[in-house]
């Protein structure tokens, strides 16, 4: 399995911006579609955003949509979330995912490998 490390978590007010990052130690990266989900206390971890293998095509759920983009750089072997407009809801431990192409059937389920996850807390 693919070893994941997350970073960049951090404390930030409402309306405020962050990026984490996701980093690989495999030399198959390209191999696999890519995804962050998170965990807020007291609730089930939900899936936040996504990548293809080639970073042609990302997905993300409409609680994020069109505040956070998801990127990736092959050549670092990095997948990065940048959060933007941040708002309290978005509190909750962040968790890097991978899933080698031949098993994926679906960017919401457990399968795959996951990083140690990073924590993120926004207030007002």
């Amino acid at each position: 399995q693919v070893q994941l490390v997350e970073s960049g978590g951090g404390l930030r007010q409402a309306g405020g911006s962050l990026r984490l990052s996701c980093a690989a130690s495999g030399r198959t990266f390209s191999r696999y579609a890519m995804a962050w989900f998170r965990q807020a206390p007291g609730k089930e971890r939900e899936f936040v955003a996504g990548i293809s293998w080639r970073g042609g095509n990302a997905y993300y759920s409409g609680s994020v949509k069109g505040r956070f983009t998801i990127s990736r750089d092959n050549a670092k072997n990095t997948v990065d979330l940048q959060m933007n407009s941040l708002k309290p809801d978005d509190t909750a431990v962040y968790y890097c995912n991978a899933k080698l192409g031949e098993f994926f059937r679906s960017w919401y389920d457990d399968s795959g490998s996951w990083g140690q996850g990073t924590q993120v807390t926004v207030s007002s």
